[in-house]
């Protein structure tokens, strides 16, 4: 399981015009999920997303986690993200779990997070043609890996 995380001022998912997912100030987190994800890797994962340091303290350092900040997350499935990228020109997409398996387990890391952080937990529409439009806030990103 991997996630692709932006510190955001905003962001925000869109399906077919309508807003299905928004958050001011926090992390928006683009997640891929392998085969043989589990519930292993959902706590890992959704723990990392919550303390994950990179929110600036008093000092200026990325010292503050989400949990810390009281920031919203806005998770996104996006199966792109555990493609086989290593050779020729085209991604093969063998690495990433099938669309019943990634659904499953990408809700159980929803239910984490919401379980486990009290602010705003937004989503994408599983499966859906998502437009995500954010202002990455340094820019700051990381691939986080569980």
């Amino acid at each position: 399981m991997l996630a692709l995380i932006q510190r955001v001022t905003d962001a925000r998912v869109t399906v077919a015009g309508e807003t299905v997912g928004a958050i001011g100030p926090g992390l928006l987190a683009l997640v891929g999920v392998e085969p043989g994800d589990g519930p292993a890797q959902v706590a890992k994962l959704g723990e990392r997303l919550l303390r994950y340091r990179v929110f600036s303290d008093a000092a200026g350092k990325m010292n503050r986690s989400l949990a810390d900040i009281g920031g919203g997350l806005l998770l996104v499935s996006q199966f792109t993200l555990a493609a086989d990228t290593r050779s020729g020109l085209r991604p093969s997409f063998s690495t990433a779990a099938p669309p019943a398996e990634a659904e499953r387990t990408f809700d159980e890391l929803v239910v984490y997070c919401r379980q486990h952080h009290p602010n705003a937990v937004e989503t994408g529409r599983f499966g859906a043609d998502m437009q995500i439009a954010l202002v990455n806030d340094g820019p700051v990103t990381f691939l986080l890996r569980a």
